[in-house]
């Protein structure tokens, strides 16, 4: 990984493939991110209610399921959201989205969101320092 850093962020993973769900939750946890770990989408729906939730890596495509519904209340919530899916096809709930396709390193996944938590939110009018860095990499807002 390039130095990167999560710590202070809670990051919500939705994945129902429990291999590469614990694979994600350690190297999340790694970067030092506080990690929710949910293998459906109305478990996954529960916590996007909750306050203090900092970003979330979906798994469009859920056995039958797909992440239309929590792509626009993470939108509705301001809340950072990539996706990390063999589903080629996504919503309009979910256009803009950062994609990574499956299958990808988690490193991949932790820059991904990290791009994503510094982009400006709807309600802010420039890029707050919400990613941080542990070395001389940076990622630029």
């Amino acid at each position: 990984m390039q130095g990167t850093s999560l710590a202070g962020h809670f990051i919500l993973i939705v994945e129902d493939e429990p291999l590469i769900a614990l694979d994600m939750r350690f190297a999340f946890e790694k970067a030092g991110a506080n990690v929710v770990l949910v293998y459906s989408l109305p478990d996954a729906a529960h916590h996007v209610e909750q306050d203090g939730l900092s970003g979330a890596v979906l798994d469009y495509g859920l056995g039958s399921q797909d992440g239309d519904a929590l792509c626009h209340h993470l939108r509705q919530r301001h809340i950072p959201f990539i996706l990390h899916s063999g589903c080629e096809h996504t919503s309009n709930a979910c256009h803009g989205a950062i994609v990574i396709p499956k299958p990808a390193r988690p490193e991949v996944l932790i820059e991904a969101l990290l791009q994503a938590l510094c982009q400006p939110r709807s309600s802010e009018t420039k890029c707050e320092q919400r990613c941080m860095t542990v070395s001389d990499t940076s990622i630029s807002c």
